[in-house]
């Protein structure tokens, strides 16, 4: 069961009579770039918690933010501060009781990384022999237990720069791992003989150890347990009251897994570091994800310091229409430090303006080193990875770049420290497809005077491809958002007269989006010709062409050979923006439902690993675009959702709106605008299914 708070959680269960949880937080990369859990804590008690007892009961207190595990006679609450990195576990008994928490960890000694392994870092296959995971500083003084790693000053950033030949700039770059120490502090306090409080607090801080222990005892001074869990749960309280989904019928289940996913994303408010796609702060023993994944609990697929841009997204689009714009700055901060490394490299490689970020980015924002490659030919140009899926994909930062512009018109945030990413990101479009066009040419437009997007990527699975839809679409809509969110001036409207059209196709006797004008092969199984309709909203319920988008999803053939509802698959997405009722209850309703895991919103491994955060992510998105949708100043209340299964909800969207409604027995019987003023706004659904 997981509990969390302030950016670190814990995954909680019993074994036999002691009470187990792992520690994460979400900024400890090593020097390989795996993400380490801080260790491994065991509480013993005696007597014990009887885990077959009657009265046994675990509980999940969602409202409040913490979890109890208790046998009626001794009771065991565990939570973390939303505000300060720190984690307690209070024990209270009616009758005297021993309490021990015990530290243990599994990097007491160095550990090889075989290629399998190796997938936890930056490395993955390449590993070079005689790669280790380092060991660990543990020391226990009297009541506490000092535990940390600690980077040596040359790291895989290192060796990243110099395969990717940026030595001549490397001292000018970011660089958040070298020398980082990270770990934290296990105290023990007994109260009396029937209460025992531990405490453990955490710190990561690029420094000499005695600094990281001056952080660390400054975290301590701050530390009031009662002022702190009353604070927390007021923390708690409001982010139920942000917006919230509850339903019956058939969609009672992917509702209740909604609410506990967006509870395992807020557990990331006030982190620095964003929640990872792939298992967030709360993986766990990889054998019980893959029985032959024999590793340590620090294992995840898909590396810890590397975030892959196309799974990041899926976590973080859901928390718009949840009103909860603080857990999407982690993202966006994310994006503001790699900024001067992507104009470096992209300066280093082609001599323009704007940034480049690719795909499988590190938390430095250089390309992941194994999916760079290795064995490149001498020739090949030095900006570009050589590897058949990620050549030429540079557009998933577009999405980020659109996320903090609505967050402007959502939450009113002050997104000023951003304009430089969104105008470099845009810029390098534009100047990078010139330039390309210029080495082939005289001329770097087309006949029309349109950037000619050559290559180009369809995500991953249309490559080498002319004007790719998805590609066009981001350009059209975050420029169009930036003129009217921010600058207004005349280089951006010009720029917005150069971006090519949307490619449609007429294919089997329909017109459709098309994946791009041309392609010359299809490497993956994403569907980017849906694009326009989600992430970029230019086809849907209320626009121009919804025909032509609805006859994309029915009848592109790889649009139907490709969907599904596993992992990071958008179907159900474009189902409700399209209006497809039976398609978006159907492909949310099975992929909402309870993993297979104990705790119901533990998905996966789908195509990542468990618990799968982009399988969370899209579901929570399905779930919104079904109950309400938002085009230009209207509001198309349940516009994909089946009047049959009553539901009660609270979301947002632009100009900080909220809107509240009660569907119950196929009829509204509740509805609330703030502000009022967008009443007028509504509108409201057809009668019946």
């Amino acid at each position: 069961m997981p509990v969390g708070g302030g950016g670190i959680g814990m995954n909680v269960w019993m074994d036999g009579g002691d009470i187990v949880f792992f520690l994460c937080e979400g900024g400890s990369f090593d020097e390989n770039n795996t993400l380490l859990k801080s260790g491994k804590f065991r509480l013993k008690l005696s007597p014990v918690i009887m885990g077959n007892d009657s009265a046994f009961r675990q509980t999940l207190h969602l409202s409040d933010g913490y979890l109890s595990i208790t046998d009626g006679s001794i009771t065991v609450n565990i939570w973390a501060d939303v505000a300060k990195p720190v984690a307690h576990v209070e024990v209270s008994s009616s009758q005297p009781v021993t309490a021990e928490l015990q530290y243990e960890s599994w990097r007491s000694t160095p550990r090889l990384l075989d290629k399998r392994e190796a997938q936890q870092c930056s490395y993955k296959w390449t590993t070079p022999k005689g790669t280790a995971t380092t060991p660990d500083f543990i020391e226990t003084l009297q009541r506490r237990t000092y535990f940390y790693h600690r980077n040596p000053e040359s790291t895989i950033f290192d060796i990243t720069v110099h395969q990717q030949g940026l030595d001549s700039v490397a001292q000018q770059m970011y660089n958040p791992i070298a020398e980082l120490v990270s770990g934290g502090v296990l105290i023990s306090e007994k109260k009396h003989d029937k209460q025992h409080h531990f405490l453990i607090a955490l710190a990561n801080k690029q420094s000499s150890v005695e600094e990281w222990r001056r952080e660390l005892n400054a975290t301590l001074k701050k530390v009031d347990n009662e002022r702190d869990r009353v604070d927390t749960r007021r923390w708690w309280r409001a982010f139920w009251e942000r917006s919230y989904i509850e339903a019956g019928g058939d969609m009672a289940e992917a509702c209740r897994n909604y609410t506990l996913f967006r509870y395992m994303l807020g557990c990331s408010a006030g982190a620095m570091w964003p929640v990872k796609f792939n298992g967030g702060l709360f993986t766990f023993e990889p054998v019980e994800v893959d029985s032959i994944m024999r590793f340590t609990p620090d294992f995840r697929r898909w590396g810890g310091g590397t975030f892959t841009a196309q799974n990041q997204r899926l976590v973080y689009w859901p928390m718009l229409m949840a009103g909860d714009y603080d857990l999407m700055k982690p993202q966006f901060e994310f994006y503001r430090r790699i900024l001067p490394n992507a104009m470096l490299r992209t300066k280093c490689y082609w001599n323009h303006g704007g940034a480049c970020f690719p795909e499988q980015i590190e938390n430095f924002g250089l390309p992941n080193y194994a999916e760079y490659g290795t064995k490149r030919p001498s020739t090949f140009d030095r900006g570009i990875e050589y590897n058949a899926w990620l050549e030429y994909e540079w557009d998933t930062v577009l999405e980020f770049c659109q996320m903090i512009l609505m967050s402007k018109q959502y939450g009113g945030l002050n997104i000023d420290a951003y304009i430089p990413l969104i105008r470099e990101s845009l810029t390098f479009f534009d100047e990078h497809y010139r330039y390309l066009a210029s080495r082939r040419g005289k001329n770097d437009l087309d006949a029309e005077g349109r950037l000619i997007i050559y290559p180009g990527s369809g995500c991953e699975t249309y490559k080498q491809a002319y004007n790719p839809s998805s590609t066009v679409s981001a350009l059209r809509t975050v420029l169009e958002t930036f003129i009217s969110e921010v600058d207004s001036s005349a280089q951006w409207y010009a720029m917005l007269e150069r971006i090519p059209k949307i490619p449609i196709r007429h294919y089997g006797g329909y017109d459709m989006i098309s994946p791009a004008e041309t392609w010359a092969r299809v490497q993956n199984v994403e569907t980017p010709q849906l694009y326009p309709v989600f992430p970029w909203r230019r086809y849907g319920i209320g626009r121009e062409g919804l025909d032509i988008a609805r006859n994309t999803y029915y009848h592109d053939p790889d649009a139907l050979r490709f969907r599904s509802s596993k992992g990071w698959k958008q179907d159900n997405i474009w189902a409700a923006c399209l209006g497809l009722t039976d398609e978006a209850m159907r492909l949310t309703k099975e992929k909402m439902a309870s993993g297979p895991y104990r705790f119901p919103a533990f998905w996966g491994p789908g195509y990542d690993w468990s618990p799968d955060h982009n399988w969370g992510g899209s579901g929570m998105l399905g779930l919104q675009f079904m109950l309400l949708q938002e085009v230009g100043d209207k509001i198309y209340l349940f516009p994909a959702w089946d009047k049959r299964n009553d539901v009660s909800f609270r979301l947002h969207l632009s100009r900080q709106t909220t809107v509240e409604a009660v569907l119950k027995g196929g009829k509204v019987t509740m509805l609330k605008v703030t502000p009022a003023s967008r009443q007028a706004d509504i509108i409201l659904p057809q009668v019946g299914h």
